[in-house]
C-alpha cells in the first residue's frame, strides 16, 4: 500500500540534460483508480496501432507498464509532477519495461474557482466542471501509451542490427527508405543531448492529443458509453482536452526568455508546439482572437466540431515527424523541425508574452501533511491551505 521513489530522478533542470536532481516522494495506493488504469494498459497494444507510424517503427511487443495510481503524502524535491514515468533510461524501457505512477491528489489540488486566463467567458463553465477529468486522461495516456511506444532503430553490436539492414523500413515522412539509425553505444540521450527532454515530452502529449478523441479510450477512463456525440460528456471531456492544451500552450510563454532566447522549461516548450500544429490546422479549427491592440482581451477559439477532421490529423502529421525522427536518431530534421515549432516570432515576443506575464497567475504552493510519532502511533498533521500553514509543516519537519 505505501510506495516511495527517492534518488537522482529527473534531469529537466541541467542545461545538459544529464544530471539528475536528488528528489524522493511517499505516498499510498489508491486501488480503484489503479484498477482503472490497469484496463488501458491492458488494451495498449490496440491503442499502439492506431498511432501515424508503420509497425517497422514499433516495438515487436508492447511492454506492459506497472502502473500506479498515488496518493502523496510528502514531494520532497523543486516540483510536485501530475504524473510520472520510470527509470529515465530509455535502453531500459525498450527492453526491460517501465512504471508509471498517476499522482491523483495532485491532480486534483486547486484553488477556488477562478476565471482562467485566455479561455472565453462561454468556455469557462465546460472547463471548470471537466478540467480535472481532461487533465488525468492527458496524463494517463502521455505517461502509460507516450512514453512506452516506439521503438528505436538501432546496431546493437556492431553488424548486428534490430531491423533489416538489407530491406531498411521506409519513412513514411519521406517516402524512401531510411539511412540513419543508432549506432552502437549510442542512446536516445546521448544523440539527441540536451534538446532530448522536452523533445520526448512533446512526443508523449502528441500521443495523448492523437488518442483521446477516441471515445472507446474516454469509456475506459469512466467517461461516456464508447459512443460518438462531441455534443455529449465525452465530446466535453475531449474539447477540454484540447482547450486545456491551447491555454498551456500560451501560458508557456511565461517560461522563454527573451534574453537568451531559450525556454526554461521542456513541458512548456512542447505545449507551445502544440499549439503551432493547432494552429496549422487553420483558423476555422483554432485562432487566437482579439480586439484590442494590447491584446487584454486575447482568448483561445476552438471549434470542438473540427477536432476529429482538422486537430487530429494536424497532430498525427506533427506526431508522426517527431517520432520518425526519434526512432532513426535523425538529430538535424528533429532540430530544424523542433526549432522551427517552438520557435518565438516578433508578435509572440512583443505582444503576447507582456500580457502572458500580466495574467500570470502565482506558482501554486502546495501545502503537505507530516507524520510523526506519538509512542507507537503515527500522527497525520495536516495544515490549513495559507502561508501560515505552509510555513508551519517545514517547521514540523525535523529531518530537514
Amino acid at each position: 500500500m505505501v510506495e516511495s521513489n527517492i534518488g537522482f530522478i529527473e534531469t529537466y533542470r541541467d542545461p545538459s540534460g544529464e544530471r539528475g536532481e536528488w528528489e524522493g516522494f511517499a505516498s499510498m495506493i489508491n486501488k480503484e483508480r489503479t484498477k482503472a488504469f490497469g484496463k488501458l494498459v491492458e488494451s495498449a497494444p490496440k491503442q499502439i496501432p492506431k498511432l501515424p507510424w508503420p509497425k517497422d517503427f514499433e516495438k515487436d511487443k508492447f511492454l506492459a507498464p506497472d502502473f500506479t495510481s498515488l496518493e502523496v503524502l510528502t514531494f520532497a524535491g523543486s516540483g510536485i509532477p501530475a504524473g510520472i514515468n520510470i527509470p529515465n533510461y530509455d535502453d531500459v524501457r525498450q527492453n526491460e519495461g517501465f512504471k508509471n505512477v498517476s499522482l491523483g491528489n495532485v491532480l486534483s489540488a486547486k484553488s477556488p474557482n477562478e476565471p482562467t486566463p485566455f479561455v472565453r467567458s462561454e468556455d469557462q463553465e465546460v472547463f471548470d466542471k471537466y478540467k480535472d477529468e481532461a487533465f488525468e486522461v492527458q496524463v494517463g495516456l502521455h505517461e502509460l501509451l507516450g512514453h512506452g511506444c516506439g521503438k528505436l532503430l538501432q546496431e546493437t553490436e556492431p553488424g548486428k542490427y534490430n531491423f533489416d539492414i538489407n530491406n531498411p523500413p521506409v519513412s513514411p515522412v519521406t517516402g524512401k527508405k531510411i539511412s540513419t539509425y543508432y549506432k552502437p553505444g549510442e542512446t536516445w540521450g546521448s544523440v539527441f543531448g540536451g534538446m532530448g527532454p522536452s523533445y520526448e515530452e512533446c512526443r508523449a502529449e502528441c500521443v495523448a492529443m492523437s488518442l483521446c478523441p477516441d471515445y472507446g479510450i474516454l469509456q475506459i477512463f469512466g467517461i461516456g458509453d464508447g459512443s460518438e456525440d462531441i455534443n455529449g460528456e465525452a465530446g466535453d471531456v475531449l474539447f477540454v482536452c484540447y482547450l486545456q492544451m491551447a491555454r498551456a500552450g500560451i501560458a508557456a510563454l511565461q517560461f522563454w526568455d527573451p534574453n537568451s532566447r531559450k525556454w526554461g522549461q521542456p513541458h512548456m516548450q512542447a505545449r507551445f508546439a502544440i499549439l503551432q500544429s493547432f494552429l496549422s490546422a487553420g483558423p476555422e479549427f483554432c485562432k487566437l482572437q482579439h480586439s484590442k491592440e494590447d491584446l487584454s482581451d486575447l482568448t483561445i477559439h476552438l471549434d470542438r466540431t473540427k477536432i476529429q477532421s482538422h486537430g487530429r490529423p494536424a497532430v498525427n502529421d506533427f506526431l508522426q515527424r517527431i517520432h520518425i525522427f526519434k526512432s532513426t536518431a535523425d538529430k538535424e530534421a528533429a532540430t530544424e523541425l523542433y526549432d522551427r515549432m517552438t520557435g518565438v516570432d516578433d508578435w509572440y515576443m512583443n505582444k503576447v508574452r507582456p500580457e502572458v506575464i500580466r495574467q500570470a497567475k502565482p506558482r501554486k504552493v502546495f501545502v503537505q501533511a507530516n507524520t510523526m510519532l506519538d509512542g507507537d502511533t503515527v500522527i497525520l498533521k495536516e495544515y490549513e491551505a495559507t502561508p501560515e500553514g505552509l510555513i508551519q509543516s517545514f517547521v514540523d519537519r525535523e529531518y530537514i
